[in-house]
């Protein structure tokens, strides 16, 4: 029976975990420490901190790597993407040539302002690059814990390699499609989530359908701008990698970026709200890394613009939407240092 090795306790490690387990793979969760662990051993026969979901007996919890690695056929990366550099250097001496190496994690690295892929290039032996893959989608965790229905993206630069992680995933209640574009999936679920701050504020502020539905749209191009600078299929971010995780990370009350969003409406810090949360909202620091990427590019990004200004700069909420709607409209797909008019001319032109 196959094994699986997930690193990282987060809510979305333990769904995967939990996925997995339930089509009787056996799977082991690395927890950081042993107190941890114990506390998720518990959690195996009562009610995990995340959901009314037992833990199924397939799925066992340590916290030595070296258990967590032994005889796994894939390993499951599923930390905060600040983290994401330590932990593949944890478990790159136990990664061999024909193991699958998923990246779970939705977020740029701040400093390097690279994507979780990136990232474990760096770290890992050359060998092993082939089979990373990268998972991403509208994925809220507790609706899978509770097994409704979801689909998923995984994107490698290898179709056989895409193709192994969604047989490895895939079950009836969850739908795994594959992509190549390891880019523009990577950067849809990493940047809708500077958008559902946004929506998160719109919210909060009570602006009502029109203006959250025009944010979300004019969020999604500026994504898909930023996306095709750095090497991304256009078509990518219509998918589920791009509009469909922006629709569910921006609608929905269990989104931790969305939640950030309203809470800052309020008048409470980032400071405060981020310490009251038990989960990270990666749409945080991806935005001060995004933002750190336009500027290189030269490139305009407004709805970024004003989440950083919001969120490291004091900018009041309701002031940074008076902003943007100041701002002078011209055709939709134009804007500096895009290449999405010259697609939209080229396409017409065919």
């Amino acid at each position: 029976m196959p094994k699986v090795a997930i690193i990282g306790t987060t809510t979305w490690g333990i769904t995967l975990g939990v996925v997995l387990a339930r089509k009787g793979l056996l799977v082991r969760l690395w927890a950081r420490t042993e107190q941890e662990a114990v506390e998720l051993r518990h959690a195996k026969d009562n009610p995990t901190p995340q959901s009314d979901v037992i833990l199924p007996p397939q799925l066992s919890i340590t916290s030595v790597v070296s258990e967590a690695m032994a005889d796994a056929k894939a390993v499951i990366l599923a930390v905060p993407s600040q983290t994401m550099r330590q932990n593949i250097r944890l478990v790159a001496k136990h990664l061999e040539k024909s193991m699958l190496i998923l990246s779970a994690a939705k977020g740029l690295e701040v400093g390097s302002n690279k994507r979780m892929s990136q990232v474990i290039e760096e770290e890992i032996d050359p060998s092993c690059r082939p089979n990373i893959c990268v998972l991403s989608g509208p994925n809220l965790s507790r609706e899978i814990l509770l097994d409704l229905p979801a689909v998923t993206v995984a994107a490698a630069y290898k179709e056989s390699v895409t193709r192994k992680a969604q047989r490895l995933l895939a079950t009836p209640k969850f739908c795994v499609y594959t992509n190549t574009d390891v880019i523009g999936v990577e950067l849809g679920g990493a940047l809708k989530n500077i958008i559902a701050l946004g929506a998160g504020m719109a919210d909060g502020l009570g602006y009502g359908d029109n203006a959250k539905a025009a944010f979300m749209t004019r969020g999604l191009t500026e994504i898909t701008a930023l996306g095709v600078a750095l090497g991304a299929s256009p078509l990518t971010f219509s998918g589920l990698a791009g509009l469909g995780d922006l629709i569910a990370t921006c609608s929905s009350p269990l989104s931790r970026n969305h939640y950030v969003g309203i809470e800052l409406t309020k008048g409470r810090s980032l400071q405060e709200i981020i310490e009251s949360m038990a989960s990270l909202a990666e749409g945080v620091p991806t935005t001060f890394a995004a933002w750190n990427v336009a500027k290189q590019l030269g490139l305009e990004m407004p709805i970024t613009e004003k989440i950083y200004l919001v969120l490291y700069e004091g900018l009041e909420p309701r002031q940074a939407a008076a902003e943007l709607m100041g701002i002078e409209a011209k055709h939709e797909l134009v804007g500096r240092r895009w290449k999405l008019f010259s697609l939209f001319r080229r396409h017409k032109s065919s």
